[in-house]
């Protein structure tokens, strides 16, 4: 692989901060290079992520299905973020946002990709910022139903704004909407290949009788967890127990909580608490029958893609821009989930909810509608396409 040849090409990702941003990313990154191999073509790909925090180690950590690094190289860069409140902090970032663009701009002069991809989060401005200033083409894209600062921001530089939904088009400027192009959200690979039988093992769930039509209530608060959610099932525990299977992921930071649960032999005999489940998240989540999770974009996303009927808990007050409520609101709106939102997220409204959900016909109409919002689809593939034919016969799709 050689520098001079016309077949050798470079994309630069940038985005990060939370889980959220990256593994979508790393999805596409797996879809850029195996279409990259399926056309004999060469590329280096590097990603920008935040210096501090999560970003390095799982960017550097993921692989594909052959075991390969999603990302080749890694580059650290200090970030801000901009908050929609007054705040000294606000004045502090602008250093940090300064400083990031700085390094962006002699990152993006040793790298000189063909193109930056953007996922957002406030580590991606200043390299799509620097990148528009250099002359590279900029794509970013918009995981959530209603648009983020930074998407609004990196809009600007970009020749396309790749959204996930349809609707998200009209919450964008009259210039983004213009260059705006429906794609989904990407899921990663792993999820279109989860096996519920290889998910059951994990948890130990054999054929015996005891299990036996019981439906499997997966419970999803995220990699730190939920308190609010972890909150309900404490309360509800022992009446879950007694009609579901309870697969719980607590967050590692909230592993006391799981902690004080009392042990009848319902919840001995039924409950499956994990500080925290990764490689086997896809086939725990084939497994299961229902859903209870937050309502960030790549949850429902990953739920829709294994055709699951969801209980979203959106994370709401002055602490979110109401994102997810947006996206919570969007599946409910599809018939593919409950929403619990706000003065509703109670342990009463959960038993209703879950109430509904014991009916398996009813749970089999929520799947199918949960299903067919991203039937027939691959974002991870389109984007890639779409950055290919820019990076390779300079397209403008």
């Amino acid at each position: 692989m050689k520098k001079h040849d016309s077949d050798f090409k470079k994309i630069v990702f940038a985005g990060g901060g939370t889980g959220g941003h990256i593994y979508p990313g790393l999805a596409v990154c797996d879809a850029f290079r195996k279409l990259c191999e399926e056309q004999g073509k060469s590329v280096q790909i590097c990603w920008i992520g935040n210096s501090r925090g999560m970003d390095r180690n799982i960017v550097s950590k993921n692989v594909d299905s052959s075991g390969r690094q999603s990302a080749d190289v890694f580059y650290g860069i200090p970030s801000g973020k901009l908050r929609r409140y007054v705040s000294f902090r606000n004045f502090l970032d602008l250093f940090k946002i300064f400083a990031g663009f700085i390094a962006s701009l002699f990152i993006l002069i040793k790298v000189k990709p063909d193109v930056l991809f953007s996922k957002g989060g406030f580590v991606s401005v200043p390299p799509c910022i620097a990148a528009k200033i250099l002359g590279i083409p900029v794509y970013t894209h918009e995981c959530d139903f209603t648009p983020g600062l930074a998407t609004k921001i990196n809009s600007r530089s970009a020749e396309k704004v790749l959204v996930s939904y349809e609707e998200t088009e009209k919450y964008l400027s009259g210039t983004a909407r213009a260059k705006a192009v429906v794609t989904g959200n990407p899921v990663r690979p792993v999820f279109y290949s989860a096996s519920a039988e290889r998910g059951r093992a994990f948890l130990n769930l054999d054929d015996s009788e005891m299990y036996k039509g019981r439906p499997i209530l997966f419970v999803q608060g995220g990699s730190l967890g939920a308190r609010q959610i972890n909150s309900l099932v404490q309360e509800n525990l022992e009446w879950l127990c007694e009609r579901f299977i309870v697969v719980h992921q607590t967050g590692a930071a909230n592993t006391d909580q799981s902690a004080e649960v009392p042990q009848s032999e319902a919840v001995r005999n039924f409950y499956r608490p994990y500080a925290f489940i990764y490689r086997e998240m896809p086939d725990v989540m084939a497994a299961s029958d229902i859903i209870l999770s937050r309502a960030g974009a790549n949850s429902i996303w990953e739920s829709s893609v294994l055709g699951k009927p969801v209980i979203l808990v959106p994370l709401c007050g002055s602490g979110t821009r109401g994102d997810q409520e947006d996206n919570a609101g969007y599946f409910e709106k599809a018939g593919a989930a409950v929403v619990l939102a706000r003065e509703n997220a109670t342990a009463e409204k959960l038993r209703s909810a879950l109430e509904l959900m014991l009916d398996e016909s009813r749970r089999k109409e929520f799947a199918v509608h949960s299903s067919a919002l991203s039937e027939g689809k691959n974002p991870a593939e389109k984007i890639a396409a779409i950055l290919f034919d820019k990076i390779y016969s300079g397209g403008n799709k």
